[in-house]
């Protein structure tokens, strides 16, 4: 069982996603708090944040290293350092959200300092054969002022290699609006560019909702590794249905008791 470690920056402190309920970022009479971010940056819709010192994103590397001790001493096999979708790591390597101009804003070097000394920091912590997977944003899908993109990405996955990062989990988007061409396997390519370039176990995600879809993204080479998450929330036992479709014998899909008289 793995543990996915997140820092929101400036996308937190927001109302929960749930019917009837506001948008927006939640005042701290409502349970909010101060929001922060590598710079004074909103994004679209949420109030503006307040731009880490040197002493905060110190803090910041600090925590994310406390949380993987505590995740070891819980019991997980995995550790997932979340980098994508927008949040603060993400925020850091995109120029669209980072304007900072000294040692972590401005140049590649200087703006995936933040993740490089996070995945630094959790490797130091947990057992050496502890699995430490990346989850990445390959692209911000903007084309027309300085972004984040998948020739960075696979950079910064080079990189993340060298210090101990085990596996990546491609996604992307997120940062700032964009118009994302969302369709089957949407997110694939750009999987397929870092586990080609970069020769590091790789997980492709995105629209992924059938089993032969999957089984034949591992077959071409895409991925080695398909992430299934909305597909599997809209239908729990997905799993067991698509080993099931894949033709996997009856007695090697390990069904929950309760299910076996619904299996033949």
């Amino acid at each position: 069982m793995g543990v996915q470690l997140n820092h929101a920056g400036r996308k937190a402190s927001t109302y929960p996603w749930l019917p009837g309920v506001p948008n927006g970022t939640q005042s701290e009479a409502e349970g909010g708090w101060q929001t922060f971010a590598p710079s004074a940056v909103a994004q679209e819709g949420l109030d503006t944040p307040q731009e880490l010192t040197i002493d905060g994103i110190k803090k910041v590397v600090a925590d994310f290293a406390a949380a993987a001790q505590r995740a070891v001493e819980a019991g997980f096999d995995v550790i997932e350092i979340h980098g994508a979708h927008g949040y603060l790591l993400h925020q850091f390597l995109s120029p669209i959200s980072n304007k900072r101009t000294d040692e972590y804003g401005g140049s590649f070097e200087n703006r995936t300092r933040l993740f490089r000394e996070v995945a630094t920091a959790i490797r130091s912590v947990i057992p050496e054969g502890m699995p430490l997977v990346a989850r990445i944003s390959a692209t911000d899908w903007i084309d027309d002022e300085p972004s984040w993109d998948g020739d960075q990405t696979v950079k910064l996955v080079a990189d993340l290699k060298e210090l101990g990062v085990d596996a990546v989990d491609i996604s992307t988007g997120g940062v700032a609006a964009a118009r994302i061409p969302v369709g089957p396997s949407y997110q694939v390519e750009f999987a397929r560019q870092v586990k080609q370039e970069v020769g590091i176990p790789t997980s492709a995600v995105g629209m992924i909702t059938e089993a032969q879809q999957a089984q034949q993204h591992l077959d071409n080479g895409d991925a080695d590794i398909i992430t299934i998450g909305r597909a599997a929330l809209r239908e729990p036992s997905w799993p067991l249905k698509a080993a099931h479709q894949l033709g996997l014998k009856t007695e090697e899909i390990h069904y929950p008791r309760s299910y076996w008289r619904g299996v033949w």
